[in-house]
This record gives C-alpha cells, structure tokens and sequence, in this order.
C-alpha cells in the first residue's frame, strides 16, 4: 500500500491544485519513484489510497499496467490518518501481511527484503533511519530486533513498515485513527519488530526540500543516493 491521501499542508501553494505524491522531483512524479522500485522488488499488487485531488492520482497513474501491475485505489471523502486509512483499505489489502509505504519519499531502500521480515508473535515491521535535521528527537529506539519506545538512541520511523491486519483490527473503516497509538501500545508489548536502515532516504516535506531532491536528482542522472566520486586532484 502506498499512503497518497494527505493535503500536504506543508508543500503550499504547490498542493494547491497538485497532489503532493505527483509533486515531480527528477522530472518523474515522486509516487512513481516508489511504484517503480516497489515493482522492481516484487510488488506488482498495489493500493493507494486517495483524498486530497485524487481523481488526479488515478488518472495520471490508471491500473498500473504501464509498470507490469495492477494499482486499485481505497477512495476516502476526506483524509483519514494513516491508521484510519490503512483500516478502511483492508478489504482490498487481504488477509496477508502487507507492506505500506510513505507516497512521500525518496528512497534506495530495496523493498524486497521486507518479505521476510515478520514472525511469529509480531504484528509490524518498522524500518528506522537516522534522525533528518527536521526530526533530530526521533521516534523509536532499537533493542537488537525489536523496537522500543526507550528515549534514548532513537531513530526516526521511515514512513516503510509491514503490519499484520489484526493491528487495525479496533479500526473502524471510514474512521480517523493514527498509527503512533498503536505501534506504542504493541511496542510495549514486545510486538513490533524493526531495522536500522543507513542508507539514502529523503522525505518531502516542504517545497525546500523537493526543490533540493530536484537538483540532485537532475545533476546526478541516476539517483542521489549514489555518492559522487571525488574529484581527481593532482599531487
């Protein structure tokens, strides 16, 4: 599942008549960025819910058949919370465990080795990066593989985990409920286990920073998480 229903306060007056994930960085919609390294790891099978102009998320990305998938749409009259959405998205996510995604952010995060990470006795799988400058406090700490809400070496949630529907199960579909509550409550009960995960992760929050993750997407061709090389200096 993709998250793609918010207003995106934050990024106006861009989301004004654009929906924040098809705010373009690179040239390339941001939610196209994540739909094409999710297919690549394995996920052709695609929810994104919708609110905020979504008649606009569904006519620029259609059925997903132009990346080999197949994207249906959990359509809410307005933005839910992203408990609330992923609660009333269920119908069309299963009985399985899933994975959900942050329709905002710019990662190299390989998503395929999120199908394996649940066991038996937890209910989610965080991956936590370090802190962004925006978010120094952080949000969970670590304890070997299990999160923990410890104020102390905290990391910040990504906005990419895998959860098993019961962790919405006091959800009501339609409703607005937000995910920290109950990841808190199943932290303390040693149920939601997690990863750091090091690597190249942006989130994009403000027309500052997509205009940042623009220039570098455009200057360095490929991805900005690639570090460039250092220039040649001669002895």
């Amino acid at each position: 599942m993709i998250l793609a229903a918010g207003r995106g306060e934050r990024m106006r007056p861009l989301t004004g008549s654009t929906p924040k994930p098809l705010l373009e960085a690179g040239g390339k919609p941001l939610i196209e960025w994540t739909i094409e390294r999710l297919v690549r790891a394995g996920f052709r099978d695609l929810v994104i819910n919708v609110s905020h102009l979504g008649e606009r998320i569904e006519n620029a990305l259609g059925d997903g058949r132009r990346w080999d998938a197949r994207i249906r749409y959990s359509r809410e009259a307005e933005p839910l919370e992203t408990a609330g959405g992923i609660a009333t998205a269920l119908p069309l996510l299963g009985a399985a465990p899933f994975a959900v995604v942050n329709g905002d952010i710019y990662t190299d995060f390989e998503f395929a080795a999120l199908q394996s990470k649940l066991h038996d006795g937890t209910v989610a799988h965080l991956v936590l990066i370090d802190n962004p400058p925006h978010h120094p406090g952080g949000d969970f700490a670590l304890d070997d593989a299990l999160v923990t809400n410890a104020s102390a070496a905290r990391y910040t949630f990504s906005g990419i985990g895998v959860y098993r529907p019961e962790l919405f199960a006091g959800v009501a579909a339609g409703s607005k409920a937000q995910l920290a509550p109950l990841l808190r409550r199943e932290i303390e009960r040693a149920r939601v286990s997690g990863q750091h995960y090091p690597g190249c992760w942006f989130d994009i929050g403000t027309p500052e920073r997509l205009a940042e993750l623009d220039r570098m997407l455009r200057s360095r061709f490929e991805s900005p998480c690639e570090p460039r090389p250092e220039p040649f200096r001669q002895a």
